[in-house]
């Protein structure tokens, strides 16, 4: 059933009350793409852990990915970002539904990020400029995530995030 906002007269009927209070997560595997659409990188042998949950007009969600030695980054440059297609479509875009770490596993190195819907389908992840131990990056290592930002993506190297956004539906 799709949600509609309660009005005047609606009676409580088992229908209805499924569809704003089931909560049940479920899992999901994004398409993985980049800003210009060229340059593809591809999961390979990663690992995805990846669920969400939508209720009324929110959805909430997590990502975790251990990149694989197969794992295709795409290695467009800094100028063909990562995007992320969300698992239900979004009512707008926003600079910011969540926030995560990415880690470097080469040098333990780990970094702050916040979910940015780019559009009402897909998201990035965008750095700041410092790393969680309080270490300055130097430009041009932040921003958002592609297969050269903030670091050079290897296997091991691994995404958590989590989001909260109003869908359109």
């Amino acid at each position: 059933m799709t949600y509609v906002d309660w009005q005047a007269g609606m009676r409580i009927t088992a229908e209805r009350l499924a569809a704003i209070t089931s909560g049940a997560w479920e899992t999901w595997t994004p398409t993985w793409t980049t800003t210009t659409g060229l340059n593809t990188p591809s999961f390979g042998d990663a690992t995805l852990d990846c669920a969400y949950t939508h209720f009324g007009k929110l959805c909430m969600g997590k990502l975790i990915i251990s990149f694989g030695s197969t794992t295709n980054f795409g290695g467009g440059g800094a100028s063909d970002n990562w995007a992320f297609s969300l698992p239900v479509e979004a009512a707008a875009a926003t600079l910011h539904a969540g926030n995560g770490e990415i880690a470097q596993s080469s040098i333990g190195t780990r970094l702050g990020v916040r979910v940015r819907l780019l559009d009402t389908s897909t998201f990035g992840l965008e750095t700041s400029t410092g790393r969680v131990d309080a270490t300055a990056l130097t430009g041009p290592n932040w921003g958002l995530v592609d297969a050269v930002t903030p670091w050079t993506w290897a296997s091991g190297n691994t995404i958590r995030c989590d989001f909260v956004y109003e869908t359109a539906t």
